[in-house]
């Protein structure tokens, strides 16, 4: 599968999933309660986890982006894996936090994650652009 193809895709899932979103009643006695700031629902940890994925995908891409020819264990490492590593771990963030923000019963400060999932699909699209900018760097 070509890094297009996988580009189209997610970019595909995210516009499908934020524009298929229902969003909440106008009503406010149709609205969940808001969650307490510590309570720990799925959708709060699914998006956190997303976004921690993201981020060390964002984190792998950057490190093969900067050091190509790295020297040392982490330099031979991002040389060799991190820009696929980056990929995949970019696309996981996305289809995960495009997930739980479709699945989200409220808005913002409800505690079902939609924040987290937003947070968790723009690092995931940034890892993939450096996952991407690295690997077409690398063969290119």
């Amino acid at each position: 599968m070509s890094v297009r193809t996988v580009l189209a895709v997610a970019g595909a899932a995210l516009i499908g999933g934020l524009a298929l979103a229902e969003p909440a009643a106008a009503d406010p006695s149709v609205q969940p309660a808001a969650a307490s700031v510590y309570t720990l629902s799925a959708g709060r940890i699914g998006s956190s986890l997303a976004a921690l994925v993201g981020l060390l995908g964002a984190v792998n891409g950057g490190l093969a982006l900067a050091h190509p020819t790295g020297q040392g264990h982490i330099g031979t490492w991002a040389r060799r894996n991190g820009a696929v590593t980056a990929l995949a771990a970019g696309l996981i963030a996305v289809v995960v936090g495009g997930s739980v923000a479709a699945t989200a019963d409220g808005g913002l400060g409800t505690g079902n994650g939609l924040g987290g999932a937003y947070v968790a699909m723009l690092v995931g699209l940034i890892a993939v652009t450096l996952g991407w900018l690295a690997r077409s760097r690398r063969t290119g």
